[in-house]
């Protein structure tokens, strides 16, 4: 399954690196992933959990905090509301260029976070934690014995699964002013929580006082023997496996079928004359009514567009819309795209590569301008994206028209 990794900008203006699980076709959900404090996206949890989603049809966005793991910014600047507002900075990236995020997941202090943002991210609908703490301070116990000297000098260097990490009073402060309960009990979203009885960084106590505050629908399962990280492949990969099903209640979980499998037959293109003048024709596509006409010298009025300029539309059209589908799969910065296009008749002796050798060809010139802020390769990319759309692909392959008289 293929991973895109890109960043985007947290809300105190630093680049956060992120990576996107997605599924093999087309995602039936997207959802957002917070690690634990200290943690990163790319912690066995994470990383499992994500990726296990994503086989089961769920796209997922998970990211370093800011000064963690690849991301930009210094740790000790960061406190529990500048995470929450990275969550929602990634929502609000995802729903730009792909889709907002239905589900929400938080791993211990990610779960408390996750709670706190939700109410800020509009189309989430089923919130997930994971050994979250009922309470962001409680995350201070792994440091209780720095705390009067942080408050005293401001900052301090503390150890924290054996590596070190700078706590300044900021954090203290801001930490002890979230009331979390509040926001689990106007929550008004569907709600799991998972924990484990014998998790000895979290206690179940804290599974316990975040499933009382909940308002229904809300759900319990107890992830029994795990760790409090999920260190086990197995305890990981339950999890996801309860998501899914759990969310399948709440979220749309069944994969969208491809626009090539839909039973919806194609719409007939409806062409007739309108006698006002000697090539005027009306073009009706469903709702859509058009006018085709020839130009003066050609005999028409100019009423509307040659038939050949329809054709050349049309593949100017899908040959922009393939590109721009695709960068946006691939979170390209693409602006604009414009193609413009050119049929003319050449001598078949004049075109080296064409099998044809005698008399005259069509030849369509394909001018295409690309607009943002891309590299080489990532044009060069699009620009053989461009050759792989539908009526290219149609234009240069065998055809077969078949016509009947219709009484």
């Amino acid at each position: 399954m293929p991973t895109e990794r890109f960043q985007f900008t947290s809300e105190g203006g630093h680049q956060l690196a992120a990576a996107l699980e997605l599924p093999d076709g087309e995602p039936a959900a997207y959802a957002l992933f917070a690690h634990c404090f200290t943690c990163g996206k790319d912690t066995l949890a994470a990383k499992r959990i994500s990726v296990a989603l994503a086989a089961r049809g769920i796209a997922v966005l998970r990211f370093d905090f800011t000064g963690l793991g690849s991301s930009e910014g210094d740790f000790a600047n960061s406190t529990f509301s500048s995470n929450v507002a990275d969550l929602v900075r990634a929502a609000d990236h995802l729903r730009s260029v792909r889709k907002a995020p239905s589900l929400l997941i938080g791993h211990s202090l990610g779960g408390a976070a996750i709670l706190a943002a939700a109410g800020k991210i509009p189309e989430a609908r089923a919130v997930v934690t994971i050994a979250a703490p009922s309470d962001p301070a409680h995350v201070t116990g792994l440091f209780k014995e720095h705390i009067d000297n942080i408050r005293t000098q401001g900052e301090v260097e503390v150890s924290l699964a054996g590596r070190p990490f700078r706590i300044k009073r900021e954090f203290l402060d801001d930490i002890v002013e979230h009331e979390l309960m509040k926001d689990v009990t106007g929550l008004h979203k569907a709600l799991l929580v998972m924990h484990s009885p014998v998790d000895d960084t979290v206690g179940i106590d804290n599974a316990t006082k975040i499933f009382v505050a909940a308002k229904h629908p809300k759900s319990f399962v107890s992830l029994d023997h795990a760790d409090h990280l999920l260190t086990r492949p197995a305890d990981a990969l339950y999890a996801a496996d309860v998501v899914v099903a759990w969310a399948s209640r709440y979220i749309d979980t069944a994969k969208p079928a491809k626009a090539m499998d839909l039973p919806e037959e194609p719409r007939n293109v409806v062409v007739q004359e309108t006698r006002k003048s000697k090539f005027n024709q009306l073009i009706t596509v469903g709702p859509h009514h058009l006018v085709a006409d020839e130009p003066k010298a050609a005999g028409g009025e100019d009423a509307g567009p040659g038939p050949y300029d329809f054709l050349l539309a049309g593949l100017g059209a899908c040959t922009s819309m393939t590109m721009r589908l695709y960068a946006d799969r691939k979170s390209l910065p693409l602006d604009r795209v414009t193609v413009t296009l050119k049929h003319s008749k050449i001598y078949a002796k004049d075109c080296a590569e064409c099998e044809t050798r005698e008399g005259m060809l069509d030849q369509i010139e394909r001018d295409i301008a690309i607009d943002g802020a891309l590299d080489a390769e990532q044009r060069k990319k699009l620009m053989e994206i461009a050759d792989k759309c539908p009526v290219h692909r149609t234009l240069t392959s065998e055809i077969r028209i078949v016509t009947k008289a219709v009484e």
